[in-house]
């Protein structure tokens, strides 16, 4: 029996502890039709490695977290974990929370493959949010999954706020997306699902010839099409970059 207001779907998200915007753009890009619940995945580990692996050592059992919810897919909103613990786990990881769900899940670094492979992207642009030690993992990454990381361009700032990800600004990105023009690469990621994108990308869908993704669009993109494949085409994909569908949420959340 279809939930009152998801009638096209459910995707349950498990969000990181302090991550303050998953959730608002989880509610900006979810189609009508669509809905999603939240968890908090927490750790009291003392550095942001150390509780990224945490996170995903707690599965399968944070499923508990939805009970009996009728999920029709589950996303792991969260792209620094993926990689510490690398394509092979993650992929193991992934296949054994649907095994135990019996739904599909992602994670914010494989929605992204996923999005990237659809593009027919090898050569990728990546915009960071991340200090210098998680982004040496994060090219490690890319690379073990078959892309050339061509150029990579930062976001990062020292901050003395409570999380200094989290207390990036879409501004930052959308700094980072300018530098990148005359890049010659076949897509652009920005990376993490805590650095507001969305602002960036619905003034900037393309850097060049080439498509802006963020993790969070991807992880919002491929939880829809697994339940719906008719998302699942390059042309969709493309409506999402563009902001065919999301761009009047958004401007009613932040208006200009």
């Amino acid at each position: 029996m279809p939930v009152e207001y998801a009638p096209k779907g459910l995707i349950g998200v498990f969000t990181p502890q302090a991550n303050t915007t998953v959730e608002p753009e989880m509610a900006i890009l979810t189609p009508p039709g669509h809905a999603f619940i939240n968890a908090r995945m927490t750790s009291g580990r003392p550095t942001i490695s150390e509780r990224l692996v945490d996170y995903m050592d707690q599965f399968p059992d944070l499923l508990a977290q939805f009970a009996n919810a009728p999920v029709d897919a589950i996303a792991i909103a969260c792209t620094g974990a993926s990689y510490l613990i690398g394509k092979d786990r993650e992929d193991a990881l992934l296949a054994g929370i649907t095994a135990r769900s019996g739904v599909p899940a992602l994670t914010g670094a494989s929605a992204s493959v996923d999005a990237l492979h659809l593009l027919g992207a090898r050569r990728i642009a990546l915009v960071s949010p991340y200090n210098s030690a998680l982004d040496r993992e994060s090219a490690g990454y890319w690379t073990s999954r078959g892309f050339e990381v061509v150029s990579e361009i930062s976001a990062w700032r020292e901050s003395s706020a409570f999380h200094p990800i989290y207390s990036l600004s879409a501004a930052a990105a959308d700094t980072a997306l300018a530098e990148l023009e005359g890049h010659d690469v076949d897509a652009v990621l920005m990376l993490g699902t805590g650095m507001p994108t969305l602002r960036a990308i619905a003034g900037r869908p393309l850097v060049g010839a080439a498509p802006v993704l963020s993790c969070m669009l991807c992880v919002a993109w491929r939880s829809v099409s697994l339940i719906d494949p008719a998302q699942a085409t390059r042309e969709a994909l493309m409506d999402w970059v563009q902001a065919r569908h999301w761009r009047a949420a958004l401007d009613r959340m932040m208006p200009v």
